[in-house]
C-alpha cells in the first residue's frame, strides 16, 4: 500500500511497516494524545538557573504537579523491542511497500 493508506490504517488503530522491516519485528503505531501530571523524570529533572544570578537555584523542567498534554503522534517499535518517536523520510512517504502488521496474540 502507499503512504496515504498506511496513515489511514494508523488512524484506524492498525500497525504498519515497510516490507523490508518485517523480519526485524519493527512497526509503526499511532499514540493517542493524553494528559498527565508531572511526577517523574525526565520532566521532573532539575535544571540550574543562570550561574551567579542573585536568584540562582534549581527548578524543575516543567514544574512538579504541572499538567502536560502530549499530542497524538506516531511511534515505532524498533528491532530491539524499544519504542521511539518516528518521523517519515521522503523515501518512506513515496514508498508503495507499506503493509499492515497483525498484532501478535497477547500484544
Amino acid at each position: 500500500m502507499d503512504f496515504g493508506r498506511a496513515i489511514a490504517a494508523l488512524k484506524e488503530g492498525r500497525r504498519v511497516a515497510r516490507e523490508g522491516w518485517n523480519g526485524k519485528g519493527m512497526f509503526l503505531f499511532l499514540v493517542n494524545g493524553s494528559n498527565f501530571v508531572v511526577n517523574r523524570e525526565p520532566l521532573l529533572r532539575s535544571w540550574a538557573k543562570v550561574p551567579l544570578s542573585p536568584t540562582a537555584h534549581t527548578s524543575t523542567c516543567m514544574g512538579e504537579g504541572a499538567t502536560v498534554t502530549y499530542r497524538p503522534h506516531i511511534d515505532m517499535k524498533d528491532a530491539e523491542g524499544k519504542v521511539v518517536p518516528w518521523l517519515a523520510s521522503q523515501t518512506d512517504m513515496l514508498a508503495e511497500d507499506w503493509v499492515e502488521i497483525a498484532p501478535k496474540a497477547g500484544a
